[in-house]
């Protein structure tokens, strides 16, 4: 799994139009699913975004993980992540998680991350998404669990 994260004041997700997931202070997460990934690729990455020190303490150090900071998180799924651009121009996704495979593990990485006591907000898995963010510092981090 990869998951882009990004520190943000504010997100939000719409699909048409509509509004279908918001959260203020905390992470914005795109995330993709390998083929190879499995649910300890999950239970790693939960527990790595879970108590990840990135939000400011008092004395302004990044020393705070998302729940100490008060914060959520919007969980997008982003099977380009897997883009392999090796080859030509047009990206290939072979190695991105087809969504029989992906929608279980997305689920399970969102009521995981719900269980450990964090709220969380979704996108639709498949579907055409305009999300908007302030990205906060800006702070954007990148965990592959095919690096640990």
């Amino acid at each position: 799994m990869k998951a882009v994260i990004q520190r943000v004041s504010q997100a939000q997700v719409e699909i048409d139009g509509q509004l279908i997931g918001k959260i203020g202070t905390g992470f914005m997460i795109l995330l993709g699913i390998h083929t190879e990934d499995t649910s300890e690729d999950v239970a790693y990455l939960v527990r790595k975004i879970s108590k990840l020190r990135v939000f400011e303490d008092a004395e302004g150090k990044m020393n705070l993980d998302i729940q100490a900071a008060g914060g959520a998180i919007l969980s997008i799924s982003q099977f380009t992540l897997y883009a392999d651009t090796k080859k030509g121009n047009r990206p290939s996704f072979v190695t991105a998680a087809r969504p029989e495979q992906a929608i279980p593990l997305y689920e399970a990485f969102n009521q995981q991350l719900r269980e450990v006591g964090i709220a969380v907000e979704t996108g639709e898995f498949g579907g055409d998404m305009d999300v908007t963010l302030t990205n906060d510092g800006p702070v954007t981090i990148v965990i592959d669990t095919r690096e640990k």
